[in-house]
């Protein structure tokens, strides 16, 4: 039985908005693999795209925190610059990275961040 296009969106997108929900980020360790298999969509492009997803999904998540009190603004002041220059040259080098790379970079944070988690127990 073959899923229907709209049914992988509304799954993927959910995947991704429950995890920016509780992590603050990470929808896209869900949408770029959802992306690759389930769209067909070349490897750069789903990170790409991916990107223009989340950005969405932590608006409404911040959004959320920020209606409960959660958010320190000067304490993310430092971290937003970084983020900035960090977006800026991983932007530039991602148009030379190969997809092959790529994935392994996604995949060596992905099991850092879950050893780190796992540590923290």
């Amino acid at each position: 039985m073959k899923i229907r296009e709209e049914v992988k969106y509304v799954v993927s997108g959910s995947l991704a908005g429950i995890a920016n929900g509780f992590f603050g980020a990470g929808g896209g360790m869900f949408l770029v693999p959802l992306f690759c298999r389930w769209v067909r969509m070349e490897d750069k492009r789903a990170f790409a795209t991916s990107l223009a997803v989340i950005m969405p999904l932590s608006v409404v998540s911040g959004i959320v925190y920020l209606i409960k009190g959660e958010i320190d603004f000067f304490a993310a002041v430092p971290y937003l610059l970084g983020g900035l220059i960090g977006g800026i040259i991983s932007g530039c080098v991602f148009k030379k990275m190969s997809s092959k790379l790529l994935r392994r970079v996604l995949a060596l944070f992905i099991i850092y961040g879950g050893v780190r988690a796992l540590l923290a127990i």
